[in-house]
């Protein structure tokens, strides 16, 4: 029984809540999750305030309203506590955040010459450089979570017909790679790889160990060529996948494409990114137009 599940059951066998209020929390924190994991990266366990306020303003930009979001403060107030009572975690995350409106953000998008400047910051030279290279142009290439960019094997990955398979077996996607990706993923699979692990390492992309690289080490490489590419903005794993969207709706590709390609199971998911377009058109109005 997974957290969200012995939640309910607290709430119905141990607060006798009535059966909407276990529903509308049950649901809430649900929905929660689902967002933690498509936008962030992270599960409930991880989630911070920060996090928290983030959804909230999420809320709003989809045209929830004030008594929604108000209502999944509650509903996530009360779910960190069972955890907190629990031994689970050991503090509330929720605790302290408001539910006043606040001014909408939207995901940190970089510019195609900032990708191309953070893309070109791994030297070619030794083993980690042809890694790295790799890791970050195979995420833009695809969009794809950092979960699944750690979690591939190397018979994901077929380069003769560009394409990698991901998201294991209920929801499998086959994306296209670009034929740079493609060259880097050849290049370092090649000649790279065999000498970090052996043949019984099933794991595409290891560490300099010959094990399986972990989501904290795959941070520390992406802080670590931000500093080095000087770039302000903040990048995080998943900026590469937000840019990656961006950049394809601004270039003509449809939603529901960029959907399946993202493994969004809503299309809400992914018309945030239709509305970072609206806005960047707005902001570039109002920057050029004389009269603006």
């Amino acid at each position: 029984m997974d957290d969200i599940a012995r939640f309910g059951a607290y709430l119905s066998d141990e607060k006798h809540s009535s059966r909407n209020t276990v529903s509308s929390y049950l649901r809430d924190t649900t929905q929660f999750a689902e967002y933690l994991h498509n936008y962030c990266d992270i599960d409930l366990r991880e989630a911070d305030s920060a996090a928290v306020q983030d959804y909230m303003d999420w809320m709003l930009s989809h045209g929830k309203s004030a008594a929604s979001v108000t209502r999944f403060l509650a509903s996530v107030k009360s779910f960190y506590s069972y955890m907190v009572a629990a031994g689970e975690l050991k503090k509330n995350p929720a605790q302290g955040v408001a539910a006043a409106k606040v001014e909408r953000k939207y995901p940190e998008i970089l510019t195609a010459k900032e990708v191309e400047l953070f893309l070109e910051q791994p030297e070619c030279v030794d083993a980690k450089g042809f890694r790295d290279h790799a890791m970050l142009e195979l995420l833009y290439a695809t969009g794809i979570r950092v979960s699944e960019l750690i979690a591939l094997n190397r018979e994901d990955v077929n380069l003769q017909a560009a394409f990698l398979r991901c998201g294991g077996e209920k929801r499998e996607r086959i994306i296209s790679l670009y034929p740079r990706a493609v060259k880097a993923l050849r290049d370092y699979i090649q000649t790279v790889r065999p000498r970090l692990a052996g043949q019984e390492e099933p794991a595409l992309f290891v560490n300099m160990n010959g094990q399986r690289m972990t989501r904290q080490g795959f941070w520390k490489i992406v802080k670590y060529y931000q500093g080095k590419a000087e770039i302000t903005k903040d990048i995080t794993p998943h900026t590469l996948r937000h840019s990656f969207a961006v950049h394809l709706l601004e270039n003509g590709a449809d939603l529901r494409s960029i959907q399946e390609m993202l493994g969004h199971a809503d299309i809400s998911s992914t018309q945030i990114y239709a509305q970072i377009v609206k806005q960047r058109l707005q902001d570039v109005y109002h920057k050029a137009h004389p009269l603006a």
